[in-house]
């Protein structure tokens, strides 16, 4: 039993969930396998931009080592923003990447402040994604919280969905939690910066 705020969601892929279990309106942004990045600039006008909320060195939460398949003492970096459409927030983001995986070109993935992550997975040819899992966030879990940050009204349940992705061999994982209605109603104070190693 976990204790409150830091229980894990029950992520699954998409055929365990039923679809009228998902809400209306929101499977078909769960489902959708290009850039998240390019739908929210395409439905957002050109308005589009990414707020940092936190980016640091810390150890993942058990069940990211586990989907990433790393050890429990991994040290990684750990990156949360949100994705702002015409100034309110869409999306709570969080992308987990080893510090194994920041070698080489990867390099960057650290130092990409208000820049999206999406702009750079998408461009390298190489990128392979694994199979996206989907997840109802509740109170209780670690993540609702960090999602719901902020929000004027924080809503009884929203869905995520997550995946691995692997650039040249080395994995990172990405989760991206919906914000209702696919959009909050606040603005958040952004802390940009880039830390190095």
């Amino acid at each position: 039993m976990f204790s409150t705020g830091v229980a894990a969601p029950l992520w699954a892929g998409h055929r365990r969930w039923s679809r009228n279990r998902i809400p209306d309106g929101l499977l078909s942004w769960m489902l959708d396998s290009g850039s998240l990045t390019d739908r929210l600039k395409s439905a957002c006008s050109g308005q589009f931009r990414v707020q940092v909320l936190n980016e640091r060195w810390k150890r993942p939460r058990w069940d990211e080592n586990r989907t990433l398949g790393v050890r429990a003492s991994t040290i990684a970096w750990v990156r949360q923003v949100q994705l702002l459409c015409n100034g309110i927030p869409w999306v709570f983001a969080r992308t987990v990447i080893p510090v194994t995986t920041l070698t080489g070109a990867q390099r960057r993935l650290a130092c990409l402040g208000s820049r999206p992550l999406g702009a750079f997975l998408f461009a390298d040819p190489g990128m392979l994604r694994d199979p996206m899992e989907l997840a109802p966030l509740r109170p209780g879990h670690a993540m609702f919280s960090e999602a719901v940050a902020g929000l004027d009204q924080k809503p009884g349940e929203i869905w995520g969905r997550r995946s691995v992705f692997r650039l040249r061999g080395k994995p990172l994982l990405v989760t991206e939690v919906f914000l209702p209605p696919v959009g909050g109603s606040v603005r958040k104070r952004s802390r940009y910066g880039c830390s190095r190693s």
